[in-house]
């Protein structure tokens, strides 16, 4: 990497800082008692040097791994290492160099997994286990491979302020916080996950820093563009647009070149010394670059052309915005910039069918939710282009019915979904067990890459509220803000009903949130295990085998309350799932003709009640085309 600090073959080891505001920089290396205090003890301080384009640099025998350090930038301000490896004291402590090739790795024949084989399994460490730490994640991951997951996706671990918190803050991207654990331990994790087949992907935060502990702004301000804002501040300094300031710095000019650098090398960094499967990438939407290549596609590139050339290497995104150019595949059916993008069109259908509600982006969803949930199977988005009104009436989304469903990750429940409900009650409060269980089965036999939220697979009763560590005045207005969200909900607008809410930065909000694993074994969580096991066994069983060479979309078709969707596989097969979502119950509703994979509260006499569900493999035929293959199932726009 161009950035941070490197291990000479000699001993010594290099020091490099982007600072082209600072006129002068010191390093400073802290003894034991100055590591410890941060105020007292001794530190060396010595003088960098200056380089062209804003650099600074320093070498330094007798420097080596678990050396603590740190750099004076000016005016009095002493900062960690942006590109700090370990930060062991917190994000506004001295740094730790780190030697990334400590780790004695286990994993040499791995190559990763093709994304057809993918369920996915979000956790968020903290509050995965009772102890919080990678090495606990670790012990439970035996569970996860028996279950039928063969990915697990981590919530942001980059360092964040305070000691609990969902990562999305983050400040020091190249450093696993150390709540959790130490470099050396993530790293067993994944070996771990590997070790039982699974992939392990990372949830990645490139488009703003938390709002405690990020010190660029004060010594490299062309890492943003004030011109532009987001949610979070000033825009990520993607492209240069707008970002030339006289007196910033030397290199202004071209400064958006060494922030895609950050950015890229941060990607190539966790799947290279972390042996990671993939990234997660979080709200591209929020990514503002106007580059002939944009950012994402460039990190594509970065990961297909490096680890991807000796091993399945993944890129999923999360993007509103709906844009199907991103999931495009070559002629070889291979990703040409992102291999997926969460499907949150097909969990807002989801979850107006089984819980009612409108509210919020809710509404888009809230006319005939039955049929766009199915389309949403079928073909990914429901809004390719249709105007929104909860957008204001826009038109929503590109056209996705041509991708293959593996471009996809369909769920029912995620951080976001849970947690940014007020009181982060999971789905298992809200809807009816006979539904909820039905869309299961339609979710995790569909060809979309299906993925869980910690607990669900147990109907945990745990609930994942929003939580953070911040002090002082700044806690006090994320407490306030996060009550104030939830002023327009009909729920929530009396005072008296938002005060009810809990403190983000209480540490009982924390801890409630925690799985309790002996759930599992109780009734009715024994009984939602048992269920997600077995259609997560049929799913690798019957589809997942026939999912390789699938390139196309899907068909649908609504009766009344009844989703019927057909896919026609990789090898001409055609999959179809049946479902009766309403609230009636139904006599003998038309199948397509095939062997019945799964049958859910099917009754004698072909007697479908609420939350019945089949799923059937027409085997392919000698003579018989694809499309009559598929034969009982119609696509109908809705």
């Amino acid at each position: 990497m161009p950035f941070g600090t490197a291990l000479g073959s000699d001993g010594s080891t290099a020091f490099r800082l982007w600072a082209p505001a600072a006129g002068r920089v010191w390093l400073e290396i802290l003894d034991d008692a100055a590591a410890r205090s941060e105020t007292e003890g001794e530190h060396r301080r010595i003088p960098m040097q200056s380089r062209p384009g804003g650099w600074h640099e320093a070498r330094l025998q007798g420097a080596g791994a678990g050396t603590r350090y740190r750099y004076d930038v000016g005016r009095g301000l002493r900062v960690p290492d942006p590109v700090s490896r370990y930060n062991p004291g917190g994000v506004h402590a001295a740094s730790q160099v780190v030697d990334p090739l400590a780790y004695s790795w286990r994993d040499a024949g791995w190559r990763g997994r093709p994304w057809h084989e993918a369920v996915v399994y979000e956790l968020h460490v903290g509050t995965f286990t009772p102890e919080g730490s990678f090495a606990a994640a670790a012990r439970r991951l035996p569970e996860l491979a028996d279950l039928g997951v063969t990915a697990v996706e981590l919530m942001p671990v980059a360092a964040f302020s305070g000691t609990r918190g969902w990562g999305y803050d983050g400040v020091l991207l190249f450093a696993p916080t150390a709540c959790y654990g130490t470099p050396d331990e993530l790293k067993f994790f994944v070996d771990e996950a590997h070790a039982h087949g699974l992939m392990v992907l990372l949830d990645v935060v490139y488009n703003h820093f938390g709002p405690d502990g990020n010190y660029l702004h004060s010594y490299c301000p062309p890492f943003f563009n004030e011109a532009r804002a987001t949610p979070w501040g000033a825009a990520i300094n993607f492209d240069g647009s707008g970002c030339t300031r006289p007196g910033s710095g030397p290199g202004d000019e071209r400064s958006h070149e060494t922030v895609r650098s950050f950015y890229t090398h941060n990607a190539l960094y966790w799947v290279e010394e972390y042996h990671l499967d993939g990234l997660r990438l979080d709200a591209v939407h929020a990514l503002r670059d106007e580059s002939p290549r944009h950012i994402v596609c460039e990190i594509a590139d970065a990961l297909h052309e490096g680890p991807g050339q000796q091993r399945h290497v993944h890129l999923v995104l999360e993007n509103e915005g709906n844009l199907a150019r991103w999931l495009e595949r070559g002629s070889d059916g291979q990703p040409q910039c992102a291999t997926a993008q969460w499907n949150d069109d097909l969990h807002h259908a989801a979850h107006v069918v089984l819980t009612g509600e409108t509210e919020g982006y809710y509404a888009d969803f809230a006319e005939a939710a039955v049929g766009r949930l199915a389309r949403a199977l079928a073909q990914g988005f429901v809004y390719q282009g249709q105007p929104s009104a909860y957008r204001g009436g826009v038109p929503h989304g590109e056209t996705s019915g041509h991708l293959p469903p593996s471009a996809f990750v369909c769920f029912l429940q995620n951080h976001d979904q849970v947690g940014n409900r007020a009181l982060g009650e999971r789905l298992s409060r809200l809807a009816e067990p006979a539904l909820l269980e039905a869309v299961y089965a339609c979710v995790l036999l569909s060809p979309q890459v299906p993925m869980l939220f910690m607990g669900e697979e147990h109907a945990a009763s745990t609930p994942f509220l929003y939580f953070c560590e911040h002090a002082d005045e700044l806690g006090r207005a994320v407490a306030a803000g996060r009550r104030g969200e939830f002023a327009g909900f009909a729920a929530f607008r009396d005072a008296a009903a938002r005060a009810r809410i809990p403190d983000p930065n209480a540490a009982a909000t924390f801890e409630a949130c925690k799985l309790r694993w002996d759930e599992r074994e109780q009734e009715p969580h024994s009984a939602r295990l048992s269920l997600v096991r077995r259609l997560l066994s049929l799913r690798h069983r019957h589809l997942v085998p026939r999912l390789a060479a699938y390139q196309g979309g899907g068909r649908y078709l609504v009766d009344g309350d009844v989703l019927r969707v057909t896919w026609l596989l990789g090898d001409g097969a055609a999959w179809h799932v049946v479902a009766n979502l309403g609230r009636n119950t139904l006599r003998s509703p038309s199948t397509p003709e095939g062997t019945v994979v799964h049958a859910q509260r099917v009754q004698a006499g072909d007697i479908w009640p609420p939350g019945a569900v089949m799923v059937k493999l027409r085997k392919p035929q000698a003579g018989v085309s694809p499309e009559l293959a598929a034969a009982g199932a119609v696509h109908v726009d809705g």
